[in-house]
């Protein structure tokens, strides 16, 4: 049965017949097309034209729907942003926390209305300023953070009762959530006020962004204990955001970076279910990131697909009962990987089309990228500039006006279905291998993201994908960034500014007290007790990121990656 007529998908199958008999070759032979074949980043081909045809077997109460309904393929809300605007973020963190809270505060009084803390490599590491490992590091790509005393600085003067904040964090993401809710307590702010995300999502460090430290099976339980311990402490937290940005950054294609995300999520639900947790008591606080990458079309149709797949999985796979544990919630992000160095002000563009893909998408918060994040990390200049294309987009396009404007269009609707089509057959074979977990074990991931990643650099180098400044539109003498103060760290001053304060920290601590706390976290995750609150404990006695760290290490181990042939 279909929502079309089959007299009318006749006639119209016969008028498109008739089209390409007659119109089209007069159009070829005068304006031949620029290429044999169109595919988009993912590989999928195009066809000249949709119809009803393409989506002829679509039926739209089951699979496209009403807003705020079942299946949620056109949004989680009935109104979406003609209610609410989506959250506005700019990833920001560098040097010292005093550094990163004068950029906090700056980006608030710009009309930012979400915070984004972004992590030097030491403490994604879990890693101390101090310790070899970071030397030349330290404060470079994010905020240095190795004791509670620098959360303190980053949110001095930050009322954390009426603020938001998106924390990217991983193995460490109980210590930097222990800490956020250390510095709340000190502010007088009541746990239920408290809201944000910790990323702390760790297989999708195994397959992409490699700062993992724990095996996978350990791995898995400290994220699922801040996701247990949050749930029942912080209501209005995120204690996870699954994410598929840094698969997609790694060089992943769209399907798969929906497929493999997905797959972690299924991972991350089946481990509290068998901890004995019923679905509907943690499913709605779990929370999602994708990346917008530049193919516009896709991108949309990749959000609308994620949504009905997630509520699909939630509903028919694990029986969740309650509207919002059906709700695939996300924050989106720009494609990093799309600004170039060459001619840069061309990233503005880019990062404006990427912007708006997610926002036709149905994003609940977004942070654009600057266009000087090819050199270094963003100047306010550039900062503020990506900050004004979302507020452009979100009150002069009119895109905001209308809950998800491009559905019903044929060629989007044909992209949406296909996009889950192929993302099933990923987490179908996932599912053959036992899971994502094993499916890590075995490098599988990790394998389809090197052959992906390969071959669009093979397309771009044969010319076969076109970028604008690369390998096409070129110039001689290349654009530099002109009249923008790009931001410069001083590594040396950075590093030093950091241990003085460390050590300062070490000295005037109770140190006896610290290593009650950590001997106490020790015999807890021996015995396989949730962590959280003695982590919580040993960061209010100021223990540091790396002696606590250390302890987890000890008891849990560290992964080495397999070599995948």
């Amino acid at each position: 049965m279909t929502d079309y007529r089959e007299d009318f998908l006749k006639k119209l199958r016969d008028k498109v017949e008739r089209w390409e008999r007659e119109t089209l070759p007069k159009s070829l032979s005068r304006y031949p097309e620029r290429m044999e074949r169109f595919t988009t980043l993912s590989g999928i081909e195009v066809k000249r034209i949709y119809t009803p045809l393409d989506i002829k077997d679509t039926h739209y109460l089951e699979r496209i729907g009403l807003p705020g309904e079942y299946p949620y393929t056109r949004g989680i809300h009935a109104t979406m942003y003609r209610g609410r605007i989506w959250t506005m973020r700019m990833f920001s963190g560098f040097g010292t926390a005093e550094d990163t809270n004068k950029r906090l505060k700056f980006l608030v009084e710009h009309g930012e209305t979400g915070l984004s803390l972004a992590f030097d490599y030491p403490t994604l590491l879990g890693i101390d300023s101090d310790d070899p490992m970071a030397h030349g590091e330290v404060g470079v790509t994010g905020v240095a953070v190795d004791t509670l005393k620098d959360m303190e600085i980053i949110f001095d003067g930050i009322d954390l009762g009426t603020v938001t904040t998106n924390m990217t964090i991983n193995p460490p993401a109980p210590i930097l959530y222990s800490m956020y809710l250390a510095v709340a307590e000190k502010q007088g702010v009541p746990r239920e006020k408290i809201g944000g995300t910790t990323q702390n999502d760790p297989l999708k460090e195994f397959i992409a962004q490699k700062s993992y430290i724990f095996p996978p099976e350990p791995a898995v339980k400290i994220a699922m204990d801040l996701v247990e311990y949050s749930v029942k402490n912080t209501p209005k937290w995120n204690p996870i955001s699954i994410s598929g940005y840094h698969i997609r950054e790694a060089g992943s294609t769209a399907v798969q970076e929906l497929a493999f995300t997905l797959a972690d999520g299924i991972a991350y639900v089946r481990h509290l279910v068998e901890r004995g947790h019923d679905v509907d008591s943690f499913a709605h606080r779990l929370s999602f990131f994708f990346d917008s990458h530049i193919n516009f079309f896709e991108e949309i149709a990749k959000f609308r697909a994620a949504r009905r797949m997630w509520a699909k999985i939630m509903k028919e796979w694990f029986g969740a009962k309650k509207e919002r544990s059906l709700w695939l919630r996300f924050h989106t992000q720009t494609a990093g990987v799309s600004l170039t160095a060459q001619q840069p002000y061309n990233n503005i563009v880019r990062t404006a089309i990427e912007a708006l893909a997610a926002v036709l998408g149905g994003t609940q918060s977004l942070h654009t990228n600057a266009l000087d994040e090819p050199y270094r990390v963003p100047s306010e200049f550039a900062a503020k500039i990506a900050l004004r294309t979302q507020q452009i987009i979100a009150y002069e396009t009119g895109v905001a006006d209308v809950v998800d404007p491009l559905a019903g269009s044929y060629y989007v609707e044909w992209l949406t279905n296909k996009i889950e089509e192929e993302a099933w057959r990923y987490i179908e074979r996932i599912e053959r291998m036992g899971g994502m977990i094993e499916a890590v074990r075995k490098g599988y991931p990790q394998k389809e993201l090197t052959e992906a990643s390969y071959r669009f650099q093979r397309e771009v180098e044969e010319g076969i994908r076109k970028i604008v400044g690369v390998n096409i539109f070129t110039e001689e003498d290349e654009e530099e960034i002109r009249n923008v103060p790009l931001l410069d760290i001083d590594p040396n001053e950075v590093e030093e500014r950091q241990i003085r304060r460390l050590r300062e920290v070490k000295r005037s601590r109770d140190n006896t007290r610290v290593e009650t706390t950590l001997n106490n976290l020790r015999d807890a995750a021996r015995k396989g007790e949730n962590i959280v609150p003695y982590i919580l404990e040993a960061v209010k006695a100021y223990a540091t990121e790396g002696e606590i760290m250390n302890v987890l290490k000890e008891v849990y181990g560290v992964w080495t990656e397999p070599i995948i042939y």
